[in-house]
């Protein structure tokens, strides 16, 4: 074991220049099999996945949560493990073509992060002509960004101000909805330039914080894109997209600077605990790349990339065995835990996740918590 180190040592010591990133992984217990060893295991540091590869070259269509589960039993340790050379070019970022290897130093795990696979290690997969001649491309994503791309520059939360002061569809040029290619007709934006273009935006429900059953907003549905033909008040709208039917009362909204996916999977700095209020597209059981609303946002200290842990909130039952009879008491079951999301778009009091895993069926008012 320790001759095995060793050799890792010596390489690694032949290679680390100012052309690498390096991340250091603590090491553990692959498989924990106790709570009290899980404790254990975390208080240690980061584990590593008992599967992970010696090499890896990042791909097009990769994640940087795939790529940190494919080293890492949980993949929000990233940071922990995330030892930048200040030297690298952007080296928080990881881009395709950068070749990935584990290497040993001081007995513990290290993964080198080679720019564009220059040098690539013995073992490692080479890239092609193609990959090694082009400019390095944008840097991998932390999430799937066409599951969450309608959530980024497209208003998702409406506040009550809004629902008052945003110009809004006072009637539609022929019949009672409209889709792309038709006119419609608006009020509140008799300033609006011709070819200024606006989202048109549906109000859904309000969003009910369930611990205080106060309303925080209101959803956000996206009809479509419109761009003004001719001011005045009312001015004329050309609908250029449409996702459904527009109707009257739909809100005119200016497209949002898009979200960025460079932000690293990791736990949120204190303990939060929130529930999940609502799942996009209204679907009863919950599963892996689903959207959830949860009733917990910036003013809490969520930020996009914090990871919650999903809990299966405990039923309720009437002990129906203690004493003679039954006690008729009733119990609260524990939660159980039953899969994990990563926040990627917050606002005051609520934010959007994206759900990474799914071990069991997700519901509406299940419990999110620092994991």
């Amino acid at each position: 074991m320790f001759d095995s180190h060793s050799r890792f040592l010596r390489t690694a010591a032949l290679t680390v220049t100012a052309a690498l990133g390096v991340i250091v992984v603590f090491s553990g217990s692959a498989q924990v099999g106790q709570r009290g060893g899980a404790e254990q295991a975390a208080s240690a540091g980061p584990v590593l996945n008992p599967r992970h590869p010696e090499t890896y070259v990042v791909k097009r269509g990769d994640t940087l949560w795939d790529i940190a589960a494919m080293f890492l039993r949980d993949p929000w340790n990233w940071p922990e493990i995330w030892q930048v050379n200040p030297q690298v070019r952007n080296p928080h970022l990881i881009y395709p073509g950068d070749v990935l290897s584990l290497a040993y130093i001081g007995g513990r795990p290290v993964l080198q992060v080679q720019r564009g696979g220059a040098g690539t290690p013995s073992g490692a997969e080479k890239l092609s002509p193609r990959v090694r001649t082009e400019p390095l491309e944008q840097a991998i994503p932390t999430i799937p960004y066409e599951t969450i791309r309608a959530f980024l520059t497209r208003p998702a939360v409406l506040d009550r101000k809004q629902l008052d002061s945003l110009p809004y569809v006072v009637a539609n040029r022929e019949g009672l909805m409209a889709s792309a290619g038709d006119d419609v007709y608006a009020r509140r934006a008799d300033d609006a330039a011709v070819g200024r273009v606006f989202n048109v935006v549906h109000v859904g429900d309000p969003l009910v914080d369930p611990d205080d059953n106060a309303i925080i907003g209101y959803e956000g549905i996206y009809v479509g894109q419109g761009r003004v033909r001719r001011q005045g008040d009312p001015l004329t709208l050309r609908l250029t997209e449409t996702k459904r039917e527009a109707t009257v009362g739909d809100l005119l909204v200016d497209e949002e600077d898009e979200v960025p996916l460079d932000f690293q999977p990791r736990k949120p700095g204190k303990d939060i605990e929130g529930r999940i209020m609502s799942v996009v597209d209204g679907v009863s059981l919950i599963g892996q790349y689903h959207v959830v609303v949860i009733n917990r946002g910036a003013r809490d200290g969520l930020e996009p990339g914090h990871v919650l842990r999903v809990f299966r909130t405990g039923d309720v039952i009437r002990d129906t065995v203690g004493g003679q009879g039954g006690s008729g008491e009733k119990v609260r079951l524990p939660d159980e835990p039953a899969g994990v999301t990563m926040v990627f778009r917050t606002f005051d009091r609520i934010s959007y996740a994206l759900v990474m895993e799914a071990t069991d069926a997700i519901h509406v008012l299940d419990t999110v918590r620092t994991p």
